[in-house]
């Protein structure tokens, strides 16, 4: 059965909390998608896009059955369709609660970690624990496409203007891939900055990238979660340059011992290639 949502002021986001000690499922503290959806003309059970979230975590470890720490990275992948996210910080104290229980091998912990996400979230999570005495990679990258952040433009807008959006309904359609280093918004409750690396991948009518790049940095004084913000920019890239196929993803920097990576794309468009992003 899956987790009732709360509003997000009822969080443990900036406020102070004592860590649990050990394994503490009823700290994970999910929210429903729908509300900021429906604001964004999303309605229930009438997607647009599919995706994921996929969130990194650095800071996870427990014990062994013999009272050693284990210490080990970790994948989540929430499917953009669940009905909850999960509020980040109630994902650290609940990854934080394992520091001190005894458990048998990275393969339980990942059971542990499955079950309880997929419970707050309303669907099934994706869940990967790698130890590191495994000797796990992380690849870096940076996207195949066309930077925008060298374009000599004045910006004086800072919080979302879809109006900056348009393309060119009169050229032949393209096929490209553009992204941007210098997407910053806020976090819906504490207001603290987030900072990532956004693309905007699509087939259609070539959109003006002086525009696009000034709405990107118009979410500059904007409060919202990331997954929300990636939701947004997909849908006012949908409606005011109309392509054919689209895909939005970022890659946001890490806080808290995490990273959240959002994409919603198209049916048509693939998935985006897994790496992280420079910052993270």
């Amino acid at each position: 059965m899956s987790r009732i949502p709360a509003h997000p002021d009822a969080s443990p986001l900036g406020k102070p909390v004592a860590y649990a000690q050990h394994y503490a499922p009823e700290l994970l503290f999910p929210i429903a998608r729908q509300g900021k959806r429906e604001a964004l003309g999303i309605a229930a059970g009438a997607l647009p896009f599919i995706g994921e979230d996929l969130w990194n975590a650095y800071e996870l470890s427990w014990l062994d059955p013999r009272g050693k720490p284990v210490v080990a990275l970790a994948h989540f992948r929430v499917p953009a369709d669940s009905p909850n996210l999960i509020e980040s910080k109630s994902l650290k104290l609940y990854l934080n609660a394992f520091n001190q229980t005894r458990l048998a091998d990275a393969a339980e912990v990942a059971g542990m970690i499955a079950r309880d996400l997929s419970d707050a979230a309303g669907a099934t999570v994706a869940v990967q624990v790698e130890p590191l005495a495994m000797r796990p990679a992380r690849h870096m990258g940076y996207p195949k496409g066309v930077l925008l952040d060298g374009l000599d433009i004045d910006i004086d807008r800072y919080t979302p203007d879809p109006g900056l959006l348009r393309a060119d309904h009169e050229r032949p359609h393209v096929a490209e891939s553009l992204y941007s280093h210098l997407l910053k918004s806020n976090c819906l409750v504490t207001g603290q900055p987030d900072w990532g690396m956004i693309v905007v991948r699509y087939r259609g009518a070539p959109i003006d990238r002086e525009g696009l790049l000034r709405y990107i940095v118009s979410f500059r004084q904007h409060n919202e979660f990331h997954e929300q913000c990636v939701e947004r920019v997909f849908m006012d890239v949908l409606r005011h340059c109309q392509p054919t196929a689209l895909s939005v993803w970022a890659r946001y920097t890490r806080r808290g011992g995490l990273d959240i990576n959002p994409c919603r794309r198209t049916p048509d468009m693939p998935p985006p290639a897994v790496f992280s992003e420079i910052r993270q």
